[in-house]
């Protein structure tokens, strides 16, 4: 979108806006005012709300915004947000692009970006942290509800988030992953820690966790899981090819433990290997080996 396009009330009726917010738009907004001075205009009169459905509906601008630091009780911007050292914010920031800062972020509301996020401190995030494209954090990310990427996470420290993990790509966390819900991730999800969580666990490519895998429902990766103390499941664990633990298995009661689902059961003794310091109870396919050599 254009930044430069000027809002007029026909402009604005053409996207069914509610009733009330279109009342208020035409009462207070004048013909012909710019897309960035609009969204600044709802979020100082509090309606924060419609800043964010105007946002949403007629998408992101190239603009940069670039401070020194940042304070707000809210913030909506339609293109890209750089700070030099950290943000602070009262409510929600929604960015149309992405959100660069040197420091951490802190907001009590939900965080939003249309493409990435990256931080060379902490995140502490009150609501949901929703990511169009990567994100990057050089410390810890700590999220009370849901954490929404599109692309790749790279978190360095700890990544602890209330509610539901989705990752579209691959996702590495250099210490532990505690997620209070499911964790679904595209590609490969690594933890250099802990990984424990509340619900499932799913992988398009492998789970490789220095840890232990405790707490899970069900664990399952299409290619190997390897963690280097036990996994813990209550319910199946299923593995496309190996399945390694440096301590024990554990399927919860009457579930089963699978490794090499993706491959030929002629091929087992290659890609569909278990380790573990004894046969897990209830495995199902795979081939048991023996302790693991890591």
């Amino acid at each position: 979108m254009d930044h430069t396009m000027e809002f007029t009330k026909q402009f604005l009726r053409a996207k069914s806006p509610c009733a009330m917010g279109f009342r208020w738009f035409v009462r207070n907004i004048e013909d012909g005012v710019g897309y960035q001075q609009a969204l600044d205009t709802l979020v100082n009169a509090g309606r924060v709300d419609d800043a964010c459905w105007l946002l949403k509906n007629f998408g992101p601008t190239n603009e940069v915004l670039e401070l020194d630091h940042l304070e707000a009780d809210a913030v909506v911007f339609s293109g890209t947000i750089k700070v030099r050292a950290g943000i602070d914010v009262g409510g929600l920031i929604y960015a149309g692009r992405s959100i660069h800062a040197s420091a951490g972020i802190r907001a009590d509301g939900a965080v939003t970006a249309g493409e990435d996020i990256k931080v060379g401190g902490n995140i502490r995030c009150g609501e949901d942290l929703t990511v169009g494209g990567d994100l990057r954090v050089e410390w810890g990310v700590e999220v009370e509800k849901a954490l929404l990427c599109t692309g790749d996470v790279r978190v360095a420290w700890d990544l602890v988030v209330r509610q539901r993990i989705e990752v579209g790509g691959a996702a590495m966390i250099g210490q532990d992953l505690l997620a209070g819900d499911g964790v679904q991730c595209g590609k490969n999800l690594r933890v250099g820690g802990h990984l424990q969580g509340a619900g499932s666990v799913r992988a398009g490519q492998g789970i490789a966790v220095g840890g232990a895998i405790e707490g899970v429902t069900h664990l399952e990766a299409d290619w190997g899981i390897r963690a280097g103390q036990g996994i813990h499941a209550h319910g199946a664990i299923k593995a496309g090819e190996s399945l390694s633990a440096g301590e024990e298995i554990h399927a919860g009661e009457g579930y089963g433990v699978f490794a090499g689902l993706n491959v030929q059961e002629q091929s087992w003794d290659v890609s569909g290997q278990v380790w573990a310091q004894q046969p897990p109870l209830g495995l199902r396919s795979g081939r048991w080996v023996g302790p693991s050599p890591v």
